[in-house]
């Protein structure tokens, strides 16, 4: 016997930039596929462009600016930058700070920094650190002080030091990024749970809502009971029908005959109530001020009773 084919499960490749946390949507897409499972893939804050056109990912949380060839990119937020100091500083009396209290200090700049500086502020250092990692340490060591988004403060966390808010240094923008020429599915999915749609709204049209049961049967408003049928509308029996407005037998009691729905009165003959002869009138039988039947007698003088 022939060995059963193998299902391969379908994987959603999500890239993740240092710092960024997607716990959220991670918690999401297991909500709604948990029958696609969804690969976290590390990448450094500079190469995240790159994993996306090689394939090794097919989404990706990256930090801008990024390399947008052949990329579709959403932005999402933008993070607070902090200044990242020794745990003994003079910073940490101030509860934030702005660029112009950094002139003094020797600021690192790391090879890995996306930051859109117009102008570095402080010193810089003799040598760029190769990574935020590594300027850690030597703000640890006390050569210096390192400005970055805040959840990069967070994953590089140590007790020797600490970090205050940069009232008005440059954010860091977390974007969505996919190659274009491989927007899926998958992908389409993943975006709408980022951009914040439900799981029942669609980008594309609306199903049309399925006919009523016997809507084209003989009972419903096309059948032969129905609008169109036999008894309906247009039916034998209906509006149209052999007793209808138009039907085979609807010449004689129908809508153009004398007694049906387009000949004669359409109103309901008011019933003549033996001894009321008001009856006859339409506005007489509710009540109306109608005319009475015949005048008894000469009217008495005026004023008279």
């Amino acid at each position: 016997m022939p060995e059963p084919a193998v299902t391969i499960p379908e994987v959603l490749r999500l890239a993740i930039a240092p710092g960024v946390t997607p716990g959220k949507w991670v918690g999401m897409w297991r909500e709604r596929r948990p029958d696609v499972a969804l690969e976290l893939v590390h990448v450094s804050a500079i190469d995240g462009g790159d994993v996306l056109r090689s394939g090794a990912a097919d989404a990706g949380l990256v930090r801008l600016p990024v390399d947008r060839t052949g990329l579709c990119v959403i932005p999402l937020y933008t993070e607070v930058p902090v200044v990242v100091v020794p745990a003994d500083h003079e910073i940490t009396a101030f509860a934030d700070v702005a660029i112009a209290d950094l002139a003094d200090e020797i600021v690192l700049h790391p090879l890995d920094d996306l930051l859109a500086w117009e102008h570095l502020p402080g010193t810089p250092a003799v040598e760029r650190p190769a990574t935020t990692g590594d300027a850690v340490e030597l703000v640890a060591a006390g050569i210096g002080v390192l400005v970055v988004p805040q959840s990069l403060a967070r994953l590089h966390h140590r007790r020797d030091v600490t970090y205050r808010p940069v009232t008005d240094g440059p954010g860091s923008q977390v974007a969505l990024a996919w190659v274009e020429e491989r927007t899926t599915d998958l992908v389409e999915e993943l975006v709408g749970i980022v951009r914040g749609r439900t799981a029942r709204s669609s980008r594309g049209r609306v199903p049309r809502a399925p006919e009523p049961e016997g809507a084209s049967g003989t009972g419903g408003s096309r059948g032969g009971s129905g609008a169109r049928g036999g008894s309906g509308a247009r039916g034998g029996s209906g509006a149209n029908g052999s007793g209808g407005s138009k039907g085979g037998g609807g010449s004689n009691d129908g809508a153009k005959s004398s007694g049906g729905a387009k000949g004669g009165d359409r109103r309901k003959p008011t019933p003549r109530v033996p001894g009321d002869e008001r009856a006859r009138s339409p506005r007489g039988a509710s009540g109306g001020r109608a005319k009475p039947a015949t005048r008894r007698g000469k009217p008495g003088p005026r004023g008279s009773r």
